[in-house]
């Protein structure tokens, strides 16, 4: 129950940011929130390299671990690349600062799944750029090479991901998670259609749990798979809507991108996908008192908030050549 209302509470606030902010003035606020934390984390790791550390020398900055910075670093990167992008915030300057300085903490921390999110995230910025700049059969046609590289590369992943780590000398377990996830999945065909309740899987009370620290040999806090947590706390029956969810967020976001560009919309929409990515191989959605899923459920309410506006203005400047035809 505390934890349920934790996450009420979040989505309450996400209602209050999408409402009282536009994407612009939200990425000025994020800008200079992250930036603050970013060269905090730079600062220390200066004068307490002890405390700034992790034992096995992977900086964390001001923060708990150093996934943790990776994280913050990667969003501290798209948010810097954005505000240079849009240009009217008149933060250039500072901007390239702050981009260094989450460069720095990107791989100083040493988070592969931060390292990644960020090269997509740079991948999706180029995509949504043509995307904008493009006819509507253009669009289309972007759309869908899109779509197939992505479910190429998902397939590759899935096929070649472990031998080709066994075959650079990395760890093919990807820090322990396959076997986690090898057992999470038994847990969740047991409880398949309704799961276990919301975040009650991974509990001291709870047996299946224990039984999996032990298989593992560590006490795993999550899945550090988010669609996977998904199922442990609502089964298939919450995946259903939020798997609907999202692909009608993501169409929201890049209509308001291509027909409604002067509030700033790239950036959200990286920052949605890119969450996504984040969470296949950590645990970021649903998590109450998380700054990263509040962003995450911001945009998509920002993008419910919008864009059934901009498709319903009488004259918006998408319909002008129609209008005059």
């Amino acid at each position: 129950m505390r934890r349920a209302i934790g996450l009420l509470f979040c989505v309450l606030l996400s209602y209050v940011l999408a409402i009282r902010f536009t994407p612009r003035q939200l990425l000025f606020l994020l800008f200079m929130t992250l930036g603050a934390c970013i060269l905090l984390s730079v600062v220390i790791s200066v004068v307490s390299p002890a405390l700034a550390t992790m034992p096995d020398g992977a900086m964390r900055g001001i923060f708990v671990h150093k996934n943790v910075l990776g994280w913050y670093a990667a969003l501290m990167i798209l948010v810097a690349t954005a505000v240079l992008i849009d240009g009217k915030l008149d933060l250039r300057r500072t901007a390239f600062i702050l981009l260094a300085a989450g460069i720095i903490c990107l791989a100083s921390s040493g988070s592969m799944t931060a390292i990644i999110a960020t090269t997509v995230a740079f991948c999706l910025i180029g995509f949504y750029s043509l995307l904008q700049s493009s006819s509507s059969i253009g669009r289309i046609v972007i759309v869908l090479f899109f779509v197939q590289l992505s479910v190429g590369i998902l397939i590759s992943l899935h096929e070649f991901l472990v031998p080709a780590l066994e075959a650079l000398g990395k760890d093919a377990t990807l820090t322990g998670r396959v076997p986690l996830w090898e057992l999470v999945d038994r847990d969740i065909s047991d409880r398949w259609l309704l799961g276990y309740g919301y975040q009650a899987f991974w509990t001291d009370a709870n047996p299946e749990a224990a039984h999996i620290w032990t298989k593992v040999g560590w006490a795993a806090p999550h899945a550090h798979n988010g669609y996977r947590d998904i199922l442990l706390s609502f089964g298939i029956m919450g995946m259903i809507p939020f798997a609907l969810m999202l692909p009608h967020a993501i169409r929201q976001g890049a209509f308001l991108h291509c027909y409604d560009a002067q509030y700033g919309w790239l950036w959200l929409n990286v920052l949605t996908i890119m969450i996504l990515v984040m969470n296949l191989t950590e645990s970021i959605f649903l998590v109450q008192n998380d700054a990263i899923f509040i962003l995450f459920t911001t945009a998509i309410i920002m993008f419910s908030l919008y864009a059934p506006v901009v498709s319903s203005s009488p004259s918006p400047s998408w319909r002008a050549p129609r209008v005059a035809l």
